[in-house]
């Protein structure tokens, strides 16, 4: 049992695990930039019908999908060390940091891959037409009307996304990354205060998402702007 509920602490617990913050912050922006190169490197091959590569992409994002994201941190942190020690390469002194990293960007490479092929779906074949029509060639086609309608169109999932995947970096202190969980769970051995400790990381990620939700719809309505009535559904 802990110890009797101080309301004081959580004063005090606030700045001591907004240090940390940099670090849960740092694992989102790496993992959505890499998980966003993913994932339009694995809708690629499922928007053209490439043979194999199509089907080994179904593959892992049906895995990535059907199974929890603790489970992939593990599988990464003990297998790739594992991997690499075929080939005689050590990574079991490789900062943990990294796996987690590797874990994310893998997980969000996934989801986005589905969101950014069901975006491309949704934009009229006619658009496409009408580009051959002017004389624009595939890639022009592909980059100057294709892709900046999806974007619009994925935006609103993909923030949702990022925002989940927020949440979820709070799993990182498991294989010993010093988050800000980390660093919680480490006030908690200290002091016995567990509730105290929650509370504060629970006022820090509520404070993160409110403010990462204002800035998704601003850039949603940037991004939309020559859009009537768009709501945002970050």
């Amino acid at each position: 049992m802990g110890k009797a509920f101080d309301i004081t602490l959580v004063g005090e617990f606030l700045p001591q695990l907004v240090q940390y913050l940099g670090v849960t912050l740092q694992i989102l922006a790496v993992s959505t930039v890499f998980g966003i190169v993913i994932g339009i490197a694995a809708a690629i091959p499922r928007l053209f019908r490439i043979p194999i590569l199509s089907q080994l992409v179904v593959v892992y994002v049906s895995f990535i999908r059907g199974t929890p994201i603790l489970i992939q941190l593990f599988l990464i942190f003990y297998g790739v060390p594992a991997l690499f020690l075929l080939f005689d390469i050590d990574l079991t002194r490789m900062d943990p940091l990294y796996f987690v990293m590797i874990t994310y960007s893998l997980s969000n490479g996934a989801i986005f891959s589905e969101i950014f092929r069901g975006a491309i779906q949704a934009i009229d074949y006619g658009q496409t037409e009408a580009a051959y029509s002017v004389g624009m060639s595939d890639s022009q086609t592909f980059f100057r009307i294709i892709i900046p309608q999806a974007i619009g169109i994925a935006f609103p999932n993909m923030a949702n996304c990022i925002i989940s995947s927020l949440k979820d970096t709070s799993l990182a202190f498991t294989i010993g990354v010093m988050d800000m969980v980390g660093r919680g769970e480490t006030l908690i051995a200290s002091t016995a205060h567990a509730l105290e400790v929650y509370i504060s990381l629970s006022i820090i990620y509520y404070i993160v998402v409110l403010v990462l939700e204002k800035l998704f719809r601003l850039f949603e309505k940037r991004v939309n702007r020559y859009k009537p009535d768009v709501v945002s559904s970050a």
